[in-house]
């Protein structure tokens, strides 16, 4: 089944939109789901958007789309996820590809697999004097506005048994992601930053808060939020691209 083929009623029109930031993701996730891939071409629409349909386990045929982001942060995904969401009414919206960790002392590795119950945005306050905030570099000061949003329930209970030992292949974490619109390199700034406000955080992102807010205050039928990172290194002085 084809976008095109979809109903325009209000019921989902397709499995699942899965985004990405960055063209190495786009191209890895095309591949490993195989070669399927055709190009949408949505009129008026400069974005690019690939669709494959898969076979479920009843063995019933599933669409799903993929895009990519312009740029890098928050702000396009939020814009590229409502866009998304908008033209095909997905059931689910995904955002997977690579996050920097900040448990490089506990039971985290290379490749292990964030699905986060919470997406977290860092990055809200007010800037202030380093007198009026605990956070401060220097002489600034910052009192942040935390504001989290958190996995479905159904989809938490089932990522929560999956996170279990010898459950699946990966090792996967369940626990807060954290989103800014910068890349951290420096553990200090981590420490300060974010583990201070929320110690319970596995890693760090740019775009996951984004996609679950789009998901959020989308119009019905809603999709439901869904990150899938994997571990790619650590927001600390060695962080490599």
């Amino acid at each position: 089944m084809r976008y095109e083929d979809t109903p325009d009623a209000q019921e989902y029109g397709c499995a699942a939109v899965i985004c990405t930031a960055v063209e190495a993701e786009s191209v890895s996730l095309r591949q490993i789901f195989g070669g399927g891939w055709s190009r949408i071409h949505v009129p008026g629409d400069t974005q690019r958007y690939y669709e494959a349909t898969f076979v479920d386990k009843n063995g019933n045929g599933q669409l799903a789309i993929t895009c990519q982001q312009d740029v890098m942060g928050m702000p396009a995904a939020s814009v590229l996820a409502t866009k998304a969401t908008m033209l095909f009414r997905p059931r689910y919206l995904i955002m997977c590809g690579i996050a920097a960790g900040i448990c490089k002392d506990a039971d985290q590795m290379f490749g292990d697999v964030l699905v986060p119950s919470t997406a977290w945005d860092y990055s809200t306050g007010k800037v202030v004097g380093p007198d009026k905030s605990e956070i401060h570099f220097g002489s600034i000061g910052f009192l942040p506005r935390l504001h989290s949003l958190r996995l479905d329930p159904e989809l938490k209970e089932l990522m929560d048994e999956l996170s279990k030992p010898d459950a699946c292949e990966f090792h996967l974490q369940t626990d807060p992601l954290a989103c800014g619109p910068s890349v951290m390199a420096n553990e200090f700034a981590v420490d300060l930053h974010v583990r201070s406000l929320l110690p319970s955080t596995v890693g760090l992102g740019m775009e996951s808060y984004g996609v679950f807010l789009a998901a959020s205050n989308a119009l019905e039928p809603r999709p439901k939020a869904l990150a899938i990172k994997s571990v790619c290194d650590y927001a600390d002085e060695e962080k490599n691209d």
